[in-house]
Formats: structure tokens, sequence, C-alpha cells
């Protein structure tokens, strides 16, 4: 997900279906447009606030520029509660630039989880092993957690009789993710008493220079695959979130956010096209290193959901309406152009429901869903 929204023509064709023409940057993606799908005209209802709607991106919560907003669980983390006992990670929170909270994962009581900043660190969870004295750490702190854990459930139990109808309800909130808390613990225990994987893939060097963004990007994404690849996770969320620097990039000579505000200055808007295009040729790196990988008659691509967009439709109006969004893998029926009404949009969490449902999960409901996405459909 990246922050600053995309210039739309430079995204969106103008035809729907599966003849849409190639704009500028989906040329960078010709390779993957039979894996693919583009769908226009989604948002979140009852979001606007430009900037302020990143943190409800995942989620779908209403209001997120309200003073008194509670946030919900995000996208990523409604999919680990139900899958995410099968990896070592249930998931993995990662960013690019750490000058920025990345506010994308969110558990089921609003709270934002922090991302990982760092290829390098993430390398090493991932692959390197632990001396036995930081198993044994870890070990000590899991179970630490467990006994905290109970100790609190206990007090709860006993508050509970005490309560009313209503405080109970919202203390049957607090059990379920108690509960909930219970599982992730005792599988971080049965994982840390199991080797990690091994990779052929060296250890990534962090790179410092914040204005060499769409490196520092690639490496994050190259250590995503390696984990998809590895099934350390079968889920991750990414946020791209290009700082208020001069990135180094040809024909690049002024900051990355001034320039979301061109204001429809031609010099400008080619700028900020060179940056956004920088991302998408990001993304379809991404894509062509899960095409590689063979799992079987298929590749990891053909196996994973690649969810792609942005909260708002461009930086320069910070509308949050017909946001770019993109969908890649996932077993589903792609190579076309889904394009909604741009006035009335369809509820973007109809394609949130639609990849819980693909991953096995049993629901008919995603925080705005009004059901699956209308010609999204599996193979």
């Amino acid at each position: 997900m990246t922050n600053t929204g995309l210039i739309p023509d430079n995204f969106f064709p103008k035809t729907a279906g599966s003849d849409y023409e190639i704009t500028r940057y989906l040329a960078h993606l010709q390779e993957h447009r039979n894996h693919l799908t583009l769908i226009g005209g989604v948002s979140h209802p009852d979001n606007s606030g430009g900037h302020m709607v990143e943190k409800s991106f995942l989620t779908g919560a209403r209001f997120p520029s309200s003073p008194s907003f509670k946030n919900t669980i995000s996208l990523d983390q409604a999919a680990a509660e139900h899958i995410g006992h099968h990896t070592r990670f249930p998931f993995l929170a990662l960013g690019v630039n750490d000058k920025h909270d990345g506010l994308l994962s969110v558990t089921r009581d609003g709270i934002f989880i922090p991302p990982e900043f760092s290829p390098s660190k993430l390398y090493n969870r991932l692959f390197t092993a632990d001396t036995p004295e930081e198993s044994q750490s870890r070990l000590r702190e899991i179970r630490n957690r467990t006994s905290l854990l109970d100790f609190v459930n206990d007090k709860a139990k006993r508050l509970e009789k005490l309560l009313g109808a209503a405080d109970r309800s919202r203390l049957d909130q607090y059990f379920t993710s108690v509960r909930e808390l219970e599982h992730r613990l005792q599988h971080a225990e049965d994982w840390q008493n199991r080797q990690k994987p091994q990779t052929g893939a060296a250890s990534p060097k962090d790179i410092a220079d914040i204005t060499q963004d769409k490196d520092r990007a690639a490496l994050m994404y190259d250590m995503a695959r390696l984990a998809l690849e590895s099934d350390s996770t079968r889920l991750i969320t990414l946020y791209l979130n290009p700082l208020e620097v001069t990135l180094k990039l040809p024909g690049v000579n002024d900051r990355t956010h001034s320039l979301t505000h061109h204001g429809n200055e031609p010099e400008k808007l080619e700028q900020l096209a060179k940056i956004e295009e920088a991302g998408i040729q990001n993304l379809a790196g991404f894509l062509s290193g899960l095409s590689s990988v063979k799992e079987g008659d298929q590749t990891l691509l053909d196996n994973t959901m690649v969810l792609f967009g942005s909260n708002m439709a461009s930086g320069n109006s910070h509308s949050n309406t017909n946001l770019p969004i993109l969908l890649a893998g996932g077993g589903f029926k792609h190579g076309q152009h889904l394009q909604f009404d741009l006035k009335n949009n369809t509820p973007l969490c109809n394609l949130y429901l639609s990849m819980l449902q693909r991953l096995g999960i049993e629901s008919d409901k995603f925080a705005s869903s009004t059901g699956t996405l209308t010609g999204l459909d599996p193979r």
C-alpha cells in the first residue's frame, strides 16, 4: 500500500473489460496482464480526510478522521486468526521508511501493529538460527506472557460476576481477544522449538540513504518473497511511504510530497510520474519473483493473492474515492479491468470479503462489505 495515491490517467485504462488499453504504468506490468485485475470505482464508505484515511485502508472502519475514531480489525489480522497458526509467523507487518508509523495492520481491539523496517533484522528472524541462550530467553518470555495472561484472565472472570449485561458483553469481547492471544502464544512456543528454514539468499544489507526509496522498497519486496517462498508466513502487509525528500531518480529534482500537490503543472506531473513509475516497477519485480518460484505445476504467484493500492485516488486532490486498486494472483480469473460506479462507489471491503473466502475462511461479512466483489471469480 502506498499512502500518496497515483496519477489516475497513468494507472487506470479508459475502457473496462479484458481488452483494456495499456497505460503508462501498466506497461511495466504487461508481462503479468493475465494474472492481475484492475479495480476502479471502489472505496470505503464514510472515509474522508486525505492521509488520515490510511489507518482504515485494510479495516474499512468508518470516520477515520473523527476525534473519537476507533479502528477495527484489519484484513490481514482477520485472516491470521484463521490461518496464522500454520506458519512460524502468523503474519508479518513490514514498512520501508521508519519516519512514519505505517498504519496498516490492526488488531481486533483496534491497536496498530508496528512494522519491521529493517530487511537485515527480518532476514535474521526468518532464517538465522537462535543460539541456545536466545532460544531459552524467548521461551521464558513466551511463558512469562502466558503466566501474566492467566493472572489477568482470572481477575477478569472474578469481575464478570459483578457486571451488568452491557459490561459483560464488552468483557466477552475481551475474552475472545484473550483466547486468540493464548493460541498465538502456544503456537509461538511450538515454533520456537523447531528449526528455522534454510535459504540460499544472502543476508541483505540495509540501505541507510532514505533518498534511495526505490532500492529500499525493492529490498523489502525481496524479503517478503523469501518469507512466502519459505512458508515462514502466509500473510504480509507492506507499507510504502515515500518521505518528504528528493529521491535519487533520473529527472526528479523536487521532494515527493511537494510533487503530489502538483496543481496539474506539467513539469511536476512528469517528476511525480517518474516516482510512481518506480513504485510500479518494484511491484512488477515482486510479481516476477513470485512467478519464478515453482510449486508443483503452479507458481507462487498462482497461490498468492497480491493486493496493491492506496488510501487516496491522487495526492493532488486528497480524494478518498475511486481508489487505485490492483489484485494479482491467488487463483482468480484475471486479465480484466473491473470498473464500478465512479459516483456511487462499490465498497472496497467487497474485495476483502472475496479474498477471505478465497483463503477458505467461512464469512459473509467484513466491515462495510455488502457481498463479494462482482466480476471477480475463482479460476
